[in-house]
């Protein structure tokens, strides 16, 4: 499913060899450091080098390569739930993580709410909890002013000619943290309705909250990988370009899976003699 998304193998205009690795190698190279968390330079031998990898992964960044995958996978995905394959509803929510000393002073902020000081990450999932955008913020940026970075992230990423989606989405569920000025700025110049779901009055404790459940699941679902367990990139494009590759992971292995993951029985292991 991935490979025909691929960008074409290209050549020097002067002639030169053809590629050396297998395209799979390097995708299977992306999602380890991505799922292990380790540096470039870590990568195991079984794979490409590390500079060959980080290589692609930043010509296929400038390519756009992730946007287009995710596009078609989620499409694919929502096709085998029953769903239209272009979601007219999403989700918002936003995740503050710690940085790493690798981020720079410019790109960090501190989280008074959280206590933290690192960015902060801005999505946008369908129903299903499958990522339609994303935006990654100093910590300090409000929910209110950071939605609009995304809000319009997700407005171009909609346009028709830079989208295989036919539809866009126009109407987002989100938290008390958005509420107030941006919803009426969403309605006058996005054409988009934010509906606040609220918590019950006089919750106590954990509570599972109608359909911001999902998004918040997408958000724990990234932080299981672990180069996303806290921010370790120079730059917040890096940051979202890893974002993206681990919702392609979620979605190739559910696609892969076509059913619930069972739990495997207990082993039993022999004695020596």
């Amino acid at each position: 499913m991935v490979e025909p998304l691929l960008p074409p193998p290209t050549a020097h205009p002067r002639g030169g060899r053809r590629e050396k690795h297998l395209r799979r190698d390097i995708v299977d190279a992306i999602l380890y450091v991505v799922r292990s968390g380790c540096s470039w330079r870590q990568l195991p031998v079984d794979f490409p080098p590390w500079e060959t990898v980080y290589w692609y992964f930043t010509r296929w960044e400038q390519q756009r390569l992730t946007f287009r995958l995710l596009d078609a996978l989620r499409a694919r995905v929502r096709t085998d739930a029953g769903r239209d394959p272009d979601p007219s509803a999403g989700l918002m929510d936003s995740q503050t993580v710690k940085g790493a000393d690798t981020v720079g002073a410019d790109t960090r902020g501190y989280d008074a709410g959280k206590k933290l000081n690192g960015r902060k990450r801005f999505i946008v999932t369908d129903t299903l909890g499958l990522l339609l955008a994303v935006v990654v913020l100093p910590a300090w940026v409000q929910d209110r002013d950071g939605a609009k970075r995304l809000l319009l992230e997700l407005h171009h990423r909609q346009h028709p000619l830079l989208s295989i989606t036919r539809r866009r989405t126009r109407y987002l569920f989100a938290d008390a943290g958005f509420a107030g000025a941006l919803v009426d700025w969403a309605r006058t110049t996005l054409r988009t309705t934010i509906e606040i779901v609220r918590k019950p009055p006089g919750q106590r404790g954990f509570s599972v909250i109608p359909r911001r459940w999902v998004v918040e699941r997408t958000l724990a679902w990234l932080t299981s990988y672990r180069r996303l367990a806290r921010d370790y990139e120079r730059h917040p494009a890096t940051s979202e370009a890893f974002i993206r590759w681990a919702s392609i992971s979620t979605m190739t292995r559910r696609l892969a899976r076509r059913a619930p993951a069972t739990r495997p029985g207990r082993r039993h292991f022999g004695i020596a003699t």
